[in-house]
């Protein structure tokens, strides 16, 4: 695909807003991930964490690869586990070196009865309540359950909000919108109906771009990277009428509003 060709002649800054860096996904290539990465102008990647476990190694690769940008939260798929405080306390202790808490959210596709889902929202709440006494920004996932979350969140007074490969209806979506909230697009848009329609409805000015790797890679079942955030970004091009630049650098600005991050 596009993101794992040679260099460009024209690379123009882009921002992974969300992606999962732990060795269990890419091995003794995760160096040559990131450098495939920068080959193709991503200048930053959110490293999101899902449990306490992956936090203290996506920590360490902050410190050797300037790059990436740890975020530290509990995935909703173990909300049902005791790992809660633990993930309230890292968040805490590392409060300086985060550019947000995430992997957090609801996930309705995995959780099929009333009291994993109560679960997924108690813990879901927790990190929220957390993200605004921190202030910190919130990476979001709402598998099944967007109008949920959204409405949880707002609920909550969330103001700095990214839903990452949403899932949901176009409608939805601009729901969240007229709260402020912002969306990141993966490289899966070019064979996904869903998330076109969401390019479409969506204004640039809300929209990030992410890889999610290893996952929602542009071909399924292939095994996502970082480059592949090249994909995503001329898919919005195609979508929006617009240079696949452009789309770059409005998604980076945003991307660097949204965090916080200087480069």
């Amino acid at each position: 695909m596009d993101g794992l060709e040679e260099p460009l002649e024209e690379n123009v800054p882009m921002f992974d807003a969300h992606a999962h860096l732990n060795r269990e996904n890419f091995g003794q290539e995760l160096e040559d991930v990131i450098e495939r990465a920068k080959r193709v102008g991503i200048v930053a990647i959110v490293a999101v964490t899902e449990s306490p476990r992956e936090a203290e190694s996506i920590l360490l690769l902050s410190k050797e690869e300037p790059m990436v940008k740890p975020s530290i939260g509990l995935h909703p798929e173990l909300a049902s586990r005791w790992e809660l405080e633990e993930t309230l306390q890292l968040i805490r202790q590392h409060r300086d070196e985060l550019v947000s808490i995430g992997e957090v959210g609801l996930d309705y596709w995995i959780a099929k009865e009333e009291e994993e889902r109560e679960l997924q929202k108690r813990a879901l709440k927790s990190q929220v309540e957390l993200a605004q006494e921190l202030g910190l920004p919130l990476n979001v996932h709402s598998r099944s359950a967007g109008r949920q979350t959204i409405s949880l969140l707002k609920e909550m007074g969330a103001k700095r909000v990214l839903l990452h490969a949403f899932d949901g209806k176009a409608s939805v979506a601009l729901s969240a919108v007229e709260a402020g909230y912002f969306f990141s697009i993966p490289p899966s848009v070019v064979r996904s109906p869903q998330k076109q329609k969401l390019v479409k409805a969506l204004p640039m000015e809300r929209i990030l771009l992410e890889s999610d790797a290893p996952a929602l890679a542009p071909v399924a079942g292939e095994r996502n990277e970082p480059a592949n955030l090249l994909v995503a970004c001329k898919e919005v091009a195609r979508i929006k009428g617009m240079a696949w630049q452009e789309v770059a650098k409005i998604t980076t600005e945003n991307a660097l509003k949204f965090f916080g991050v200087d480069l």
